[in-house]
């Protein structure tokens, strides 16, 4: 369950809080003068987005190695022409009912 909570009930009902997130896999948002400041997340999920994060940076990495040669430009409208073409297959066809 996600719920939003102030800095001042989460100074308040911390242990609360940690029971739910550990317990029932809550999100909490920390909000402060009607700012999401922070969210708590169950460890194990936040441990599977920084292990994405991290896959993902690897791959950048990865692609970057393998075109270290290749001037932005050049990658930069091979990038922009597999965008209008995946875009292209998403629209309906005007041809269709």
């Amino acid at each position: 369950m996600k719920r939003t909570v102030t800095a001042v009930q989460a100074r308040q009902r911390l242990g609360e809080l940690l029971e739910g997130v550990y317990y029932r896999g809550d999100e909490v948002l920390i909000e402060r003068a009607g700012k999401t400041m922070a969210v708590v997340v169950p460890l194990d999920r936040y441990k599977a987005m920084n292990a994405s994060r991290e896959r993902i940076f690897a791959l950048i990495e990865r692609a970057q190695s393998h075109n270290r040669d290749v001037p932005f430009e050049v990658i930069e409208k091979d990038v922009e022409a597999a965008i209008r073409e995946v875009r292209a297959k998403r629209r309906p066809s005007k041809s269709r009912p």
